[in-house]
This record gives C-alpha cells, structure tokens and sequence, in this order.
C-alpha cells in the first residue's frame, strides 16, 4: 500500500476540495463521522480521513459511525463555524498573544526578551553564564504570561473565546500557562499545538491559515 499523503486545507477549500477527490475515486461510497474526524471511501477503495480543527463534532442524532454521505454536511458546517479565538504563541525571547474573529485580529500585543544561547564551555564562567541564561529564561517566560493575562484571560473566563490556540515551543508554553492567572486560558486551549517560527507580530497575523485548517490524509488503493 503506497504511503498516505498530508494536506491542511482552510475552511473556504475544503467543500471543493473533497468534491474534486470524490470525482477523481468514482464519487463517495461510505463515509464513517465521529466526534474527532470523517473518513470517507471512494469507490475505487480509496479513503480520505478528515480531522477538522476545535473538535468536537457536533453531529446530528444518530450521525456519530454512519455510514451516509449526507453526513458529510455536518463535518462541513463544523469547520465553516465563525469563531472568536485566542492564540498564544511563545519560544525563549519572545511571545504574541491575540484574538482572531475568524480571520481578523481584533487585539493583540507581541513582545520579546533577550535570552542567550547555550554556552558550551566549562569552568566557572560556565556556570555563571548558565545562571544569566535561566535569568533572562525565567523573566522571558513570565513576560509571556503577561502578556497572555493583559490579552485572553478576561475574554476567557467570560466566555467571549470559543478556543484558545497555542504555538511554539511546547515546553515554554507548559510553563507559561502554569501562571494561576490563566487557568481560564489553559482551560479553553485546543490540543493542536501549531509550529511557528519567532512570534512576530506578521507570524500571529498568519495564523489563521493555521488553526483553521482541516489535516486531510489520503490513502491511494
């Protein structure tokens, strides 16, 4: 069996898209929905898997495994959805927080700290040049939470943000969102974590191309 292909396809592609690989299969034979993603079988056997952003699936009775095309609309109308969402977006030396209405950032605030790199060498310098290194880590990381706190934890303790997206480096992100200021936000945040390089303020603004995205796998016959 031929390796799977992987495509991230927006909202607005996604009917199209899929109408296109039906016709290419011989039209739709089954599709199986469930809370976190829709497969759909084409006639030739080929199978496209669907894993749609903000899961879960709000299927309608009975829907979850069928095996009907018509259920295809409630994955459709799933990621079509508008959505007020926050992203935080952190690496060591800098951090973006913003709040999208679907693709427009409605407010935002990016910051960046100094924090040197890895120093390789031993001996005492070493170690006080590590001491430095935790220093501007640790108050990188809390001028993150900051950051997160003046920008998403009101919007996510009243209910304003339907999700919260995070981005960067996984580990910076666990610490920061250990801050009690913003359980909210730890709350509201989506396990789909997107790579994104340094956070600018041009990076935040790209990154609805990211978290609105549906991950499409694709299996050949």
């Amino acid at each position: 069996m031929p390796p799977a292909d992987r495509y991230a396809i927006p909202p607005e592609r996604l009917s199209r898209w899929i109408d296109r690989w039906a016709a290419r299969h011989g039209g739709i034979a089954t599709t199986d929905i469930g809370p976190d993603a829709a497969t759909l079988t084409g006639a030739d056997g080929a199978a496209l898997r669907c894993e749609p952003p903000f899961p879960p699936l709000d299927l309608p009775p009975g829907a979850a495994g069928a095996h009907d095309g018509a259920h295809l609309d409630a994955l459709l109308a799933h990621v079509e959805r508008p959505r007020t969402v926050g992203v935080l977006l952190v690496r060591l030396g800098g951090h973006a927080a913003g709040i999208f209405q679907g693709r427009e950032l409605r407010a935002s605030k990016v910051g960046s700290r100094l924090v040197h790199g890895r120093h390789r060498a031993g001996g005492s310098s070493a170690n006080r040049f590590r001491r430095r290194r935790e220093n501007q880590a640790r108050d990188a990381l809390q001028a993150a939470a900051a950051t997160a706190e003046r920008i998403l934890a009101a919007p996510a303790a009243s209910g304003a943000l339907d999700a919260v997206v995070l981005g960067g480096d996984r580990r910076a992100l666990a610490e920061v969102l250990e801050d009690p200021r913003l359980r909210p936000v730890a709350a509201l945040a989506v396990e789909r974590v997107i790579d994104v390089p340094d956070p600018r303020h041009k990076v935040l603004e790209s990154t609805p191309d990211l978290f609105l995205a549906t991950d499409l796998i694709v299996q050949e016959p």
